[in-house]
């Protein structure tokens, strides 16, 4: 019984710990999770195809992004990912929010200054 004490003592003691060292406020988005919501996009928004389900990706990121770092660490991903595709219209990226019935307060361009988002 003492040992199981112990044990169960060693747990909550590592588990405190660890909350303790973890970073708070990191974005728990990465840009992984972001190319697979933006996926369906990428024929659209490169004159290669209609929307399709690319709205479904859309809001479903929008739905996932809900603090601060979570937003720009998005904007960063969507900055990279936008910059990477070959013969990208910019004018379908920036309309894809209002095209999918969400507002993003910055612009999706490789110009956009991240850190300002809130």
């Amino acid at each position: 019984m003492s040992r199981m004490i112990k044990s169960m003592c060693m747990f909550l003691i590592a588990t405190v710990c660890m909350a303790v060292i973890a970073p708070r406020g990191d974005a728990a988005i990465g840009c992984g999770t972001v190319v697979s919501y933006m996926k369906p996009c990428i024929p659209y928004v490169s004159n290669k195809g209609p929307p399709g389900g690319c709205c479904g990706g859309v809001k479903g990121l929008y739905s996932a992004a809900k603090t601060t770092p979570d937003r720009q660490s998005v904007c960063g991903c969507l900055k990279s990912l936008s910059g990477s595709i070959n013969g990208i219209n910019y004018g379908k990226v920036g309309g894809l929010p209002g095209l999918c019935g969400v507002s993003i307060p910055y612009k999706i361009s490789p110009s956009t200054d991240c850190s300002k988002v809130k």
